[in-house]
């Protein structure tokens, strides 16, 4: 099998690089973090023409209808450089659950809206007390008419701040449903999180909701939906990562301590190396995420992906720390991205599981070797 990325997706990786190489130096993402939106509407539609906003969607709704790879080779170029736009949660997780679960109607309506960056998305699914678990929330679902209206509350929305639209998961008489809501009939207390990035928590009171698809328990959808995030999570973590490790090898290279660069003692070469180590061990998990996308066995796919995410998510715990530690105080600052890197790999490990419940829920399943 050839792990080589093709011809196209080597330039996609050069366009995305390109672009940000130029607009995402580590000073204008700190003037995008201190400004009101939190993030550049300029470069979402450059990514709208660049086709990054429909890369996975099919081409009769204006997408490129590329696949797991290629969202990876985007993903991992965000991770790089920190991408402060609501790329996640209105592509990768708004746009995939209505490709997942929509109707054709919803969507003709709804995904060239998001390919031409007209329309952002948030999925609304986290609520207080329900940790992880994607069945046990309260918001509830009752027909009013010919809709639905909705009420209840979700926490830490990613995108939910400058969300026009979100997708709730809400209790149903038949399971889990998924219902599309007009951001302006909810109530959305916005915050930055722990990363710099927007999010917030969202009251519905008797809100309209139109259902997503024609089926009341999307619970299957929703699990699909989040394997995808989960294995595009896992490439953004590779491109954190290896920005962690170059920006540490350098500063090795130049920081002076007795005369000398710190980069020529060799115990720092050995925790350098070991930070490499573990880099190759996640971007090895990461690929077998993205390639267990492509299986037709919904359970062993969700043990492929879960499996690599808590490899990865120990590697990158592994190289932020030690990141931080070998940079010394100046890792700590808000000034030095290092440090914005390691939060983001810290967020990145607590989307949808964390460490120990992803190996409790691998453990249950008897693992990946029989």
């Amino acid at each position: 099998m050839d792990f080589d990325p093709t011809d196209e997706q080597r330039m996609l990786a050069e366009t995305v690089n390109s672009l940000l190489d130029k607009r995402y130096d580590p000073s204008s993402r700190l003037a995008l973090l201190d400004s009101e939106l939190g993030w550049s509407r300029e470069l979402w539609q450059q990514y709208a023409q660049l086709g990054l906003l429909g890369l996975t969607f099919d081409e009769q709704y204006d997408g490129a209808g590329m696949g797991a790879a290629e969202l990876a080779t985007v993903m991992e170029s965000f991770g790089r450089s920190l991408v402060l736009e609501p790329f996640f949660p209105t592509v990768v997780l708004g746009g995939t659950l209505v490709s997942e679960a929509g109707t054709p109607e919803q969507k003709a309506a709804i995904l060239p809206k998001v390919a031409a960056g007209e329309l952002l998305l948030a999925f609304a699914c986290s609520e207080r007390g329900s940790r992880w678990s994607q069945t046990d929330i309260g918001t509830t679902a009752t027909r009013a008419g010919d809709g639905w209206t909705i009420s209840g509350q979700k926490i830490a929305v990613a995108g939910a701040d400058s969300a026009d639209t979100l997708i709730v998961s809400a209790v149903t008489p038949d399971g889990i449903g998924l219902f599309l809501v007009d951001a302006a009939a909810v109530t959305i207390a916005s915050y930055a999180m722990q990363d710099g990035q927007r999010g917030g928590d969202v009251l519905l009171a008797d809100a309209p909701a139109e259902l997503l698809g024609t089926d009341t328990d999307a619970i299957d959808h929703i699990r699909a939906v989040i394997d995808v995030a989960t294995a595009a999570l896992c490439a953004e973590a590779i491109g954190v990562c290896e920005r962690m490790l170059a920006m540490t090898v350098d500063y090795l290279k130049t920081r002076v301590q007795f005369g000398r660069p710190i980069s020529v003692f060799q115990a720092l070469q050995f925790r350098a190396a070991d930070m490499y180590v573990a880099l190759e061990q996640a971007r090895s998990m990461a690929l077998l995420a993205g390639l267990s996308l492509a299986g037709d066995d919904p359970a062993a796919r969700r043990q492929m992906v879960r499996a690599a995410k808590i490899q990865v998510d120990l590697s990158s715990r592994q190289i932020g720390q030690e990141a931080i530690q070998l940079h010394g105080g100046i890792g700590m600052t808000m000034e030095y991205p290092v440090g914005h890197y390691f939060k983001r790999s810290a967020v990145i490990a607590k989307t949808f599981a964390d460490t120990n419940e992803l190996i409790e829920l691998v453990g249950a399943e008897g693992g990946l070797i029989g």
